[in-house]
């Protein structure tokens, strides 16, 4: 009956884990060995006229992870205090005492969410225990028995190495003498496991690399002659030349789409010299600069062909 309720829990949970997977994945898991310390509440239920009180269980494990499914071999002792009727002479008595006792399980459980920060698992263990016979002083865990225990729990993925693991589990063993040997669990535990990546944080985005600083400068429609307000500008721009010490001046000559293509070309180289000598006038060395010519083309507005637009009839200054 026990068996049969655990694994309807683990089937009610196999569903709302797997819609989960979306909220809580995180990226890969890998293989590995792992170790582990565990520690919790164990309640021997009441039988046989025995009252227990809370008792508490400690252990450790040393498992394979397989990204998924673990396997594990896992060391535990219990321990619960009661009191209840037990023999004596030919009669009986009431006493107090305790049941102590030592398990060792091979333990397989399966992992939902293996690359998870929250990772939900169930699992199924069997093996032998060394069991009090009853409550009675006497041979201590003197009676071995064929154990066996089912276990659900979440798991919580601190780093890739590092996890603690909360679960609840129900254990038992064949009859050891005058009770009936049934636990109800409560374990909270963590693990290591070995050869894990490092988590690292992605160095920072490089530094974007520094621009030209840029000028433009206008002009009328078909004309290559310079207005009051370029002339401020090529002269802002010696200024800027003169403060890099040296630099490489480049002036692009540009044209609306109005008149034909070829004579846009000329055009453009025209308003690429008128600037190179202004700038030549105002202190920046001839060798310094180049021209360029682009016609119609990389017009800063786009527009249909014939169409006179003030902004694409410009010289564009750079210096690098």
């Amino acid at each position: 009956m026990k068996n049969a309720l655990l694994a309807a829990a683990a089937l009610v949970a196999l569903p709302v884990v797997a819609n989960a997977q979306s909220l809580f994945q995180t990226g890969p898991s890998s293989p590995g060995i792992y170790i582990g310390a565990e520690g919790g509440l164990n309640w021997l239920l009441n039988n046989n006229s025995y009252n227990y009180n809370t008792g508490f269980s400690v252990g450790g494990v040393v498992g394979y992870d397989f990204v998924g499914p673990r396997v594990e071999l896992e060391g535990m002792y219990r321990n619960n205090q009661g009191a209840g009727v037990v023999p004596f002479g030919a009669g009986f008595a009431y006493a107090n005492g305790q049941i102590n006792q030592v398990s060792v399980m091979a333990n397989v459980l399966y992992d939902f969410l293996p690359g998870a920060v929250i990772t939900p698992y169930v699992g199924a263990g069997a093996g032998i225990a060394f069991v009090d016979g009853s409550l009675s002083p006497g041979c201590t865990m003197c009676s071995t028995e064929f154990a066996y225990q089912g276990i659900i729990g979440v798991g919580y993925n601190v780093t890739p190495s590092l996890r603690i693991n909360l679960d609840g589990r129900y254990y038992g063993t064949t009859n050891p003498g005058t009770y009936q040997n049934n636990n109800l669990g409560v374990m909270l535990g963590v693990t290591y496991k070995f050869g894990q990546p490092e988590t690292v944080a992605p160095p920072p985005p490089a530094p974007a690399a520094p621009t030209a600083p840029s000028y433009m400068v206008f002009f009328d429609w078909d004309r290559s002659d310079l207005s009051a307000q370029a002339m401020q500008t090529i002269h802002q721009v010696s200024q800027a030349y003169r403060t890099k010490g040296s630099a490489r001046v480049t002036a692009t000559g540009h044209t609306d789409t109005s008149g034909p293509a070829d004579y846009n070309m000329a055009l453009s180289l025209r308003r690429a010299n008128a600037v190179k000598s202004a700038l030549v006038q105002d202190g920046v060395p001839a060798a310094n600069i180049s021209v360029i010519g682009r016609g119609e083309a990389d017009p800063l507005v786009p527009t249909a062909d014939g169409v006179r637009e003030p902004q694409n009839r410009r010289v564009v200054i750079t210096l690098g």
